[in-house]
């Protein structure tokens, strides 16, 4: 009866862990495209909503083209700022930086685990 119970409790685990991502499975990638993105598009930016801050519309790519995404509401996070997406040129490539939630001062440490949470200089 027990080898059954711990079978069975094997078979679901195994199951379940295809389902759920370990942090160590997520990785950043980094989107490069030869050429730059073309002019923001105008969004009208909606009323402001409790407990929300806006994300405007970006340029994203799909298959080697940039794609428009829509704006969208992002809920706050305590402690935190959010960095809007945004291409750079680097080496005559243009490169996507995602959007992101960040800690205030950059340093990586989540603010209620940071001893110093406001000081940009801190590396």
């Amino acid at each position: 009866m027990t080898f059954r119970k711990s079978l069975l409790a094997a078979l679901v685990a195994a199951t379940l862990g295809g389902l759920v991502q370990s942090p160590l499975a997520m990785a950043d990638v980094e989107i490069y495209m030869g050429s730059a993105p073309p002019a923001l598009r105008y969004e009208r930016v909606p009323p402001a909503r409790r407990g929300y801050i806006w994300s405007p519309g970006y340029w994203d790519s799909n298959r080697g083209k940039h794609a428009w995404k829509k704006g969208h509401w992002e809920r706050e996070r305590p402690n935190q700022i959010y960095v809007q997406p945004r291409w750079t040129e680097r080496n005559n490539r243009w490169e996507l930086d995602r959007g992101r939630w960040n800690d205030r001062d950059g340093d990586g440490v989540p603010n209620k685990r940071d001893r110093q949470p406001d000081n940009p200089y801190r590396r």
